[in-house]
C-alpha cells in the first residue's frame, strides 16, 4: 500500500506538468493568431455579479406587474403517463418563452469581468459560471450569439482563464439569474491548474502560503477578509463620530515600549544607529495628548519576537486611542459600546456564536476585580493580609497551586499568574477584568484606596484577553520610579521588560491631563466576529516558516 501512494504522488505530478504544458501551448497558438490575452490593457467592466442579480430581479418585478401569466397545469405526479409528462413540460416551456420574450424586450445589458470556475460544452450551446469579488454567476454561451470563431476559442477555455463577457440578464427555466454572453474576451489565460473543483483548497499550509488560490477557491475565506475590511472600517467611522482624530507614528523605533514584549532589531545604515520595530503604539500616541490634540487613535502593525499559536503572529494589527479628561470606567463605556456597535453593524447582531459558545453583546458585559476573580474560583483572597501577607506567602501559595513564577516575582505578580491559571478560562462572556496589581502595569495610574493596585481593565471574551485600558500614569516622578523597577527585571533576565524613555519623561513633566487609553488586537477581534478558529485565518499573509 505504502509503495502503491508513493507511486501516484510521481504520476499526478506528471499529469500536472502535461496539463501545464497544454495550457502554454494554448497561449502560444493565441499569440501567433495575434489574441494574446496579455496584450489587453483593461476592460469595461460596468457591474458585479450581484449587482446583475439584483438589478435583474428588480427589473422582472417592474416588468411583470401587470403580466399575465399563461396557465400552466399542475406537475404530474411520479409514475404519471408519459402524455400527461409530455403535456406538461410543452406548457411550463410555452409559459417560459412567452415571459422571456416580454422581459427581453427590455433587457438589462450587462459587463461583466472574472474568472471562470466551471464551464460545460454541449454542442452550439454550454454554459460557465464567472466569479468575481461578490460571487458567481453563470452564463449562457451559444454558439449563434457569439460566432463561429468566437465560440471556438471558448471551447478551447480552461478553468481559471479569466473573462470579460458582455450579455443580457435573463432567468433560465430551472429559474437562476444568468448572462446570455453576446461578446466574450479572454482578457488572462491561467497557465497553472486550479485545485479540483468538489474538493477545493484543503490544505491548511498551502491555503496560507498561497491566499491567492485559497481566495479564488473559497469564497467562506473571501467573506472572512471583506468582514476584516468592513470591522476596519466600522471602527474608524465610530471613532470618527466620537471626535477621535486618527494619526500615524513611527514603526522603527529607538527605545520599544508600551508593552511587555521582546522586540525585533534592526540596524539604520545611514545613521549607523541600531533600531527597533515597534511592540506599542502607546508612547506617541500620549505625547500627542501633551501636545494638546486630546483624541487621537491609529490603527497599525506593532512586531513582537515571540511565539506563533492559534492566536498569536509576530506581526499583528493593533488598535490603540487616548482620550484626555477621562479614566477607566470612561475607556470601559467606550469599549462596550464599540463592541457592540461592530457586531451589530458588520453580523448584523449583537448575539452570535462562536465555535458552539453563543456570545450576547447586547447584554451589559460584566465587570470584576482581578482579586474577586481569584477569590471566586480559588477561594484564596489577596486584598486578605491575613491570607497573603507579603510576597513571600504568595509564592508558598504558588507552590501549593502549582503556579510557576520567577524569583522575582512580588505578590503582585503571583495574583495575575493565579488569575491567568484559574480564571481566564471562564470568562466566556464579555467581562472587564478591573484592578490590577501595579507590578505588572507600569504606566497606568493607581487606584485611591487599593494598595498595590492600578486604575486597569482587560477585557475578556471567549477566555480570551480581548482588550487592555487604562487610566494613564501622567505623574512623571512615578512614572520615572516605575521605569526603574522594568530596568531591574531586565537586568534581572526579563527580556520583555521595558526601559526608561527619557523623552516620554519629558513629555510627562511638560504635562499631560488625566487621559484614558484603550488597545486591542484587530486580529483576534476578527475572528470572534468570522468564527475562525486561529488568527492565521484572518491574515492574509500570515508568518510561516520559509520552505527552503
Amino acid at each position: 500500500m505504502a509503495e502503491e501512494n508513493q507511486n501516484k504522488a510521481p504520476a499526478a505530478e506528471q499529469d500536472l506538468n502535461q496539463l501545464r504544458k497544454v495550457r502554454r501551448e494554448k497561449l502560444a497558438e493565441l499569440q501567433q493568431a495575434g489574441q494574446d490575452p496579455f496584450v489587453i490593457t483593461k476592460y469595461d467592466q460596468t457591474h458585479h455579479t450581484d449587482e446583475v442579480k439584483s438589478l435583474y430581479e428588480e427589473h422582472e418585478k417592474e416588468i411583470l406587474k401587470s403580466y399575465t401569466e399563461m396557465e400552466v397545469p399542475p406537475e404530474p405526479a411520479e409514475g404519471a403517463a408519459d402524455d400527461v409528462v409530455a403535456a406538461y413540460r410543452s406548457a411550463k416551456k410555452e409559459a417560459y418563452n412567452a415571459r422571456r420574450a416580454v422581459l427581453d424586450a427590455s433587457p438589462i445589458n450587462v459587463s461583466v469581468a472574472g474568472r471562470m470556475m466551471f464551464k460545460r460544452v454541449m454542442g452550439k450551446a454550454s454554459f460557465a459560471n464567472i466569479r468575481d469579488r461578490q460571487g458567481d454567476i453563470q452564463v449562457y454561451v451559444s454558439k449563434d450569439a457569439l460566432g463561429d470563431e468566437a465560440y471556438a476559442g471558448f471551447k478551447k477555455s480552461d478553468i481559471g482563464d479569466i473573462y470579460g463577457i458582455k450579455g443580457y440578464a435573463f432567468r433560465t427555466m430551472t429559474g437562476e439569474i444568468s448572462i446570455h454572453a453576446t461578446e466574450m474576451t479572454l482578457l488572462t489565460k491561467s497557465l497553472q491548474v486550479l485545485p479540483e473543483k468538489f474538493h477545493g483548497l484543503t490544505d491548511t499550509d498551502t491555503r496560507y502560503r498561497q491566499r491567492y488560490v485559497d481566495l479564488t477557491m473559497n469564497l467562506d475565506s473571501r467573506d472572512v477578509f471583506m468582514k476584516r475590511s468592513k470591522i476596519i472600517w466600522e471602527i474608524r467611522n465610530f471613532l470618527a463620530k466620537k471626535d477621535f482624530m486618527e494619526v500615524e507614528t513611527p514603526m522603527l523605533v529607538a527605545n520599544a515600549g508600551g508593552a511587555a514584549a521582546r522586540p525585533f532589531m534592526t540596524h539604520f545604515n545611514a545613521l549607523d544607529e541600531d533600531l527597533k520595530l515597534r511592540i506599542s503604539l502607546e508612547l506617541y500616541l500620549k505625547r500627542l495628548i501633551v501636545g494638546g490634540m486630546e483624541r487621537v487613535f491609529e490603527i497599525g502593525r506593532v512586531f513582537r519576537n515571540e511565539g506563533v499559536d492559534t492566536r498569536h503572529n509576530p506581526e499583528f494589527t493593533l488598535m490603540e486611542l487616548y482620550q484626555a479628561y477621562t479614566d477607566y470606567n470612561g475607556m470601559m463605556d467606550l469599549t462596550e459600546e464599540m463592541f457592540r456597535h461592530l457586531a451589530q453593524s458588520v453580523l448584523g447582531t449583537t448575539t452570535f456564536k462562536y465555535g458552539d459558545i453563543e456570545l450576547d453583546f447586547g447584554k451589559p458585559f460584566a465587570r470584576l476585580r482581578m482579586a474577586d476573580a481569584v477569590k471566586q474560583y480559588t477561594g484564596i483572597d489577596f486584598d486578605d493580609p491575613a491570607q497573603v501577607p507579603d510576597d513571600a506567602a504568595a509564592k508558598k501559595l504558588a507552590k501549593e497551586k502549582g503556579v510557576e513564577y520567577e524569583e522575582r516575582h512580588k505578590k503582585g505578580d503571583i495574583l495575575n499568574l493565579f488569575f491567568e491559571e484559574f480564571c481566564e478560562e471562564h470568562m466566556v462572556q464579555p467581562t472587564f477584568v478591573m484592578d490590577h496589581p501595579i507590578e505588572v502595569s507600569p504606566l497606568t495610574k493607581k487606584k485611591p484606596g487599593y494598595e498595590g493596585h492600578v486604575e486597569r481593565f482587560e477585557l475578556f471574551i471567549n477566555g480570551w484577553e480581548m482588550c487592555n485600558a487604562y487610566s494613564e500614569l501622567n505623574d512623571p516622578i512615578d512614572q520615572r520610579e516605575r521605569f526603574a523597577a522594568q530596568d531591574a527585571n531586565a537586568a534581572a533576565g526579563d527580556d520583555e521588560a521595558e526601559h526608561t524613555d527619557e523623552d516620554f519623561l519629558n513629555a510627562l513633566e511638560i504635562g499631560m491631563p488625566p487621559t484614558g487609553g484603550i488597545g486591542y488586537g484587530i486580529d483576534r477581534l476578527v475572528m470572534l466576529l468570522t468564527n475562525s478558529p486561529a488568527i492565521r485565518d484572518v491574515l492574509l499573509f500570515p508568518t510561516l516558516k520559509s520552505l527552503s
